[in-house]
């Protein structure tokens, strides 16, 4: 059907049509278009960053990858003669929801000029065959520690930079690595709308995973990989459920913007039809996740808050925030924000008891949702040298 509609309209623009240009062909083209947009596979999108100003020189950005596992990459964004720098490395902590890493593009871009960035590029669970084993948030934790020991050099510890869902295993990556006084443990811990606890301002997605029993969740949403996948026969979380929640939290906004999408493709406004197009392709592009990664997220952070609680483990070991002492700690919110309740993230200062009062920030973005926290004008302007100066600021202590 796809195919039929590409032909169908390919037939009504061409310029061998002498109808092309009636309101009725372009209107029936637009909407072969919106159903082609509509249904179509969407692959992952690249970074695309290709050159950062650092100092008073644009610099060209090579992506390079430092370390590799099944399920993620260790991704550097090395810029080209800016070598000579001392700059702080920072780890992003990429969220697994849904969507790829790429989805913090503008992070990424915003750090680049003063920092050695780093990323987890997660990948798509129906790519990794099931001879690669499974991934759930122990495993997710023991790579983060991979990557921060990768990273520290010569006592210089890298700032993990968790971006909303990986506060939870950032917070535990973070514990165990200051209890065993682990060398790589990170300078800082930036969490970023992060699901700590739940209980607080509850939104909507908590409402919803509090709602419903494990078991129907597994039962509801949790599918096997079909074949031709490379992850034939592995049980996932389907990106696409995902992507269909987080829209159905702001329909209108969507119906609007794809109404407008609509009079833009019949009126041939090229440019608006670029952007509406560059912004979906990207949030159309979604990975799935492990069914066992997403089940115990839905049942130790949404349903039996095993942080806030003093519970969780990590395997057979119990995660103790207390053990932190030299690992700086940067809470930010948004005052908006309807993903990630205001309080949520917050909570985590209260967990890390034993971290000075110098070194812990809480800062809260005013007129931000969720995405205004880690991307966009305010981010740049507000949160964004906020978070440069406690990572020079965490550096600095240490070495002294």
């Amino acid at each position: 059907m796809r195919q039929a509609a590409r032909i169908g309209r390919q037939a009504l623009q061409s310029p061998f049509n002498p109808f092309s240009g009636t309101i009725s062909a372009r209107a029936t083209a637009a909407t072969l278009e919106m159903f082609v947009s509509a249904t179509k596979r969407y692959g992952k999108p690249e970074f695309g960053i290709e050159t950062a100003k650092v100092g008073n020189r644009e610099l060209p950005i090579i992506e390079e990858i430092i370390l590799e596992k099944p399920f993620a990459n260790l991704v550097h964004f090395r810029r080209v003669g800016a070598e000579e720098r001392d700059d702080p490395k920072v780890l992003i902590v990429a969220p697994m929801s849904g969507h790829y890493a790429t989805l913090l593009r503008g992070t990424v871009a915003a750090m680049l000029p003063e920092h050695d960035v780093y990323i987890t590029d997660w990948i798509d669970a129906r790519e990794v065959p099931v001879s690669e084993g499974h991934f759930d948030l122990a495993d997710y934790a023991d790579y983060l520690m991979d990557f921060c020991q990768e990273l520290a050099t010569n006592g210089d510890r890298p700032a993990l930079m968790a971006v909303c869902q990986p506060g939870v295993p950032s917070l535990a990556a973070a514990s165990l690595m200051a209890e065993d006084e682990d060398p790589g443990r990170p300078s800082a811990l930036i969490l970023m709308g992060s699901p700590i606890d739940t209980r607080v301002n509850m939104t909507d997605p908590c409402k919803l995973a509090a709602s419903r029993s494990l078991g129907w969740f597994e039962k509801n949403v949790v599918v096997t990989v079909p074949w031709p996948n490379r992850g034939f026969l592995r049980r996932v979380y389907p990106g696409f459920l995902q992507l269909s929640g987080f829209m159905s939290m702001n329909m209108d906004r969507h119906v609007d913007a794809h109404y407008q999408h609509y009079q833009n493709l019949i009126r041939g406004d090229g440019d608006s039809v670029d952007a509406h197009n560059r912004f979906y392709d990207e949030y159309m592009s979604v990975m799935d996740l492990t069914a066992e990664f997403y089940l115990q997220t839905v049942e130790r952070v949404f349903q039996q808050h095993h942080f806030p609680l003093g519970k969780y483990m990590h395997r057979d070991r119990l995660v103790d925030p207390k053990a932190i002492t030299d690992i700086g700690l940067m809470t930010v919110e948004g005052e908006k924000d309807d993903i990630t309740g205001r309080g949520q993230t917050e909570a985590a200062q209260g967990l890390c008891l034993n971290i000075p009062s110098a070194a812990r920030v809480h800062y809260v973005q005013e007129e931000v949702g969720h995405y205004g926290v880690f991307n966009g004008s305010r981010f740049r302007k507000h949160i964004q040298p906020k978070i440069r100066d406690f990572i020079r600021q965490r550096r600095e202590a240490l070495a002294n």
